[in-house]
């Protein structure tokens, strides 16, 4: 059995990777530039013309897209090829912070997104002879169409099961003999606990691998899922504006490589927006190489990561990028203090008196900020009875003063008492309008 699915373009040289990336790139400037009217607007604004892209370099003098652009030119406006006759399928964003971001793919993208889908689930050990329990929506957001496309051209067998009904998810993977499960990582803490709940042992299921998505989650996470349920557990990162999941996956070493053959990546100081180098944090900007019906040109993410390109110990050379645990937009000042509820995350996750199911709340009292943390215990803990509580909380609420510089109320609650997430886990409400 291969070790690669595309060992040409993922063991690809350095020299090789960027030549072949300069050629996309010339070809999208140029397209963009003749077909869609807000690039060539944009480009006549700065002095920009397609044959003054020479070299990878000269990415640096393209302008940004933001989110803004896409909603400014709902729903349609960014598309490079006619409507409807080029476009065979629409996704889009749930839209919950306004106008939806819509994704056109014409029959070209869809199979670039298949390829690149098929090279993640490869590499965190997808096969043809396996059964894959697809746990994700199956509607207009990109995650479980695109995960289901990646699978279909590898050839396993995919029970689209959605998410939701998730003693159903447990029956099914005992009486199926699910060996991979599609998700995201919330939702398979939330499988996990209701397979205990069932008096099903997880770890004793075919079950072999979990690939996930859609959401930030930390490497203490990846580890809780893969101790509940016996997995190991690996990340498709992507988003809805350059073709969905598929931008990024993990490999058996666990580093998140990004298929730069269709996507080119930079790292900017989100302040300033200068390029920065290699091995320095910042907001991680994306570039279309080869997308069809809407390519971006320098698109701002908003995550904030860095890039490496070292030896990989599975062999491969695409770029590589930190796990995302924050972005730009993520960030709440709270009394002045910027805080990110992975600051929260990972405080929790080191205690190991609580679960991992937690929820911040931010609330106004008078003129001040308060920060309230629920977070729930573990069994023993909340049956050890009230001073045991106290004393969790008064440990949580000094480490969240040393780890995030302000004060917070913590209150643990017992187990089941937070909602449960059946696809992106909201961690944050903010009551404070």
């Amino acid at each position: 059995m291969k070790e690669y699915w595309n060992e040409k373009f993922e063991c690809m040289s350095l020299r090789e990777m960027e030549e072949f990336q300069l050629q996309c790139l010339q070809k999208t400037i140029d397209r963009v530039y003749r077909q869609v009217p807000f690039y060539q607007k944009k480009f006549d604004e700065i002095g920009i013309k397609p044959e003054d892209i020479k070299s990878l370099k000269d990415l640096e003098r393209l302008p940004f897209t933001v989110k803004t652009d896409l909603r400014d030119n709902y729903p349609f406006g960014l598309c490079a090829v006619s409507m409807p006759d080029k476009v065979v399928r629409i996704h889009a964003s749930s839209g919950t912070t306004g106008k939806p971001i819509t994704g056109p793919y014409t029959a070209g993208d869809m199979e670039q997104w298949a390829e690149c889908m098929a090279r993640t689930l490869w590499a965190a050990g997808v096969r043809p002879n396996d059964i894959a329990q697809n746990a994700l929506g199956m509607g207009l957001f990109t995650g479980g169409l695109g995960f289901l496309q990646g699978a279909d051209k590898i050839g396993c067998a995919v029970i689209p099961s959605g998410a939701g009904r998730t003693e159903r998810q447990v029956m099914l993977m005992k009486d199926f003999g699910t060996t991979v499960l599609f998700g995201t990582p919330s939702y398979a803490l939330t499988i996990s606990e209701k397979a205990k709940e069932l008096g099903v042992d997880a770890r004793s299921l075919p079950l072999r691998i979990g690939v996930f998505g859609a959401e930030p989650w930390s490497d203490e996470i990846r580890k809780e899922i893969e101790e509940r349920m016996g997995i190991k557990a690996h990340e498709a990162y992507g988003l809805t504006e350059l073709m969905g999941p598929g931008v990024a996956f993990s490999c058996s070493a666990y580093n998140l490589h990004i298929n730069e053959d269709h996507i080119l990546p930079e790292i900017i100081d989100p302040n300033t927006g200068e390029v920065q180098p290699l091995g320095t944090q910042g907001e991680l900007i994306l570039t279309s190489l080869q997308r069809e019906a809407m390519p971006m040109i320098r698109y701002r993410t908003k995550d904030i990561t860095i890039l490496h390109r070292e030896k990989c110990a599975c062999g491969r050379t695409l770029v590589t990028m930190d796990r995302v645990m924050r972005r730009t937009d993520d960030m709440k000042i709270v009394n002045g203090v910027n805080v990110f509820p992975s600051q929260i995350e990972s405080v929790i996750m080191e205690s190991k008196k609580t679960e991992p199911l937690y929820q911040i709340i931010l609330k106004k009292k008078g003129y001040l900020d308060t920060m309230v943390v629920k977070v729930e215990a573990k069994d023993e803990i909340y049956k050890a009875g009230e001073e045991k509580i106290k004393e969790t909380e008064k440990m949580l609420v000094n480490r969240i003063r040393d780890v995030v510089g302000i004060g917070a109320q913590v209150i643990v609650v017992p187990q089941n008492s937070l909602p449960r997430s059946e696809g992106k886990a909201k961690r944050l409400i903010d009551e404070r309008s």
